[in-house]
């Protein structure tokens, strides 16, 4: 039987106690009212009440192996959760451009999808040194999302913008 099975087994078995302990009769008659109301006699026709056996008392080594199970099915279902979420990021499909505009480096004839994609190019290449060592991108140029305005100040002439529509700029891609 798996542990999720006896889980649910024990967890029901004592949800069942507290049911029959909740049900015992807390009223009790007056001994005046007993006395004056004599006993009903049996009769054939009446049927036996079917007893039942009440669940075993839980022990404490019945619930640290409970315990322990549960446990162990927390971190089963944590290690499934990280599998599923490794899987997502996996299979997903990296950032598009929306294909309106795009930039062109005159200077190499690159066509890039976005204006934070070429800054972040260039930073990577390390075509951005010397402007980096100026420290015209602040103290942390690779979380600059401004660093496209900084880069057009500083080369006003190497870029230009594409429109989606040009087959140059489909080329390119």
């Amino acid at each position: 039987m798996s542990k999720k099975k006896s889980a649910t087994k024990v967890i029901k078995s004592l949800k069942l106690e507290e049911r029959q302990l909740q049900e015992t009769p807390t009223e009790v008659q007056p001994e005046s009212e007993a006395l004056e109301t004599p006993p009903e006699p049996v009769t054939s026709t009446t049927e036996p009440e079917p007893t039942t056996t009440p669940a075993p008392a839980p022990t404490f080594e019945s619930l640290f192996e409970e315990l322990q199970s549960l446990k162990m099915l927390v971190e089963e279902h944590a290690s499934l959760i990280i599998q599923l979420q490794e899987t997502l990021a996996r299979k997903r499909k990296p950032v598009a451009s929306n294909g309106k505009i795009q930039i062109r480096d005159k200077q190499t004839g690159t066509v890039y999808p976005s204006k934070n994609n070429v800054y972040q190019t260039l930073l990577k290449s390390g075509e951005l040194k010397d402007l980096v060592d100026k420290g015209i991108f602040g103290s942390i140029p690779q979380k600059n999302t401004f660093g496209w305005y900084v880069l057009v100040r500083e080369w006003p002439d190497r870029f230009e913008e594409v429109h989606g529509g040009t087959p140059e700029a489909k080329s390119a891609q």
